[in-house]
């Protein structure tokens, strides 16, 4: 079996209230991550939902520990810098899968998630992350609700995406005429992994 973590991670701050644009300036509200097993063929076994407040944080990190892929949405450029001041040494070590990062490297340009989900799956997230800085600015209970609600919406709607590239090898997006387009992807894992994973099966 494989292990995989689809995270997403929650700011106290916009850049607009930092001096720089460094995200690890920007302090951490809440990581929400969903945890599971696949088999071979990337079918999900197991999965749960996890959701880690700031003063929560460090008892999220054994969830990473021996995970044969972590996955995001602009993981390698916000989530991942975010959690800097946070995080154990080599976090940002770990093999991390950006399917932002992908979609870059393959189009030469960026889209967002709410762009791609939207146009792959008919979902979009659930809210905005300005409105998400404002929940944690708040903390009452309704709007500590809301933002849990916000950041594991966007966990879940990451996974929805990951899994239909996993199967149908493919994202859509419209371009810039509002054409549909489609990107092609591969996120199978290397054989190696494959194999590693059924030994560990085996005992």
């Amino acid at each position: 079996m494989i292990t995989e973590v689809i995270f997403d991670v929650e700011t106290q701050k916009l850049f607009s209230e930092i001096e720089d644009f460094d995200p690890a300036n920007l302090g951490i509200s809440i990581v929400s991550l969903y945890v599971r097993t696949v088999n071979d063929a990337q079918e999900e076994i197991a999965g749960r939902m996890y959701s880690f407040w700031e003063h929560e944080l460090a008892d999220m990190w054994k969830h990473f520990s021996g995970a044969q892929r972590i996955i995001g949405f602009n993981t390698v450029k916000f989530d991942i810098p975010a959690l800097k001041n946070y995080s154990p040494t080599g976090f940002e070590q770990l093999p991390h899968f950006d399917i932002m990062k992908l979609v870059r490297e393959n189009l030469g340009f960026s889209l967002s998630l709410n762009h791609l989900a939207g146009q792959t799956l008919g979902e979009h997230k659930a809210d905005v992350g300005t409105n998400a800085v404002e929940y944690w600015k708040k903390r009452d209970q309704e709007s500590l609700a809301k933002l849990k609600f916000y950041c594991e919406a966007d966990v879940t709607l990451t996974r929805n995406l990951y899994d239909y590239g996993v199967k149908q090898k493919h994202l859509k997006y419209l371009d810039k005429w509002n054409n549909p387009k489609e990107i092609p992807v591969d996120f199978s894992y290397p054989q190696s992994v494959i194999d590693a994973s059924r030994q560990i099966g085996l005992f």
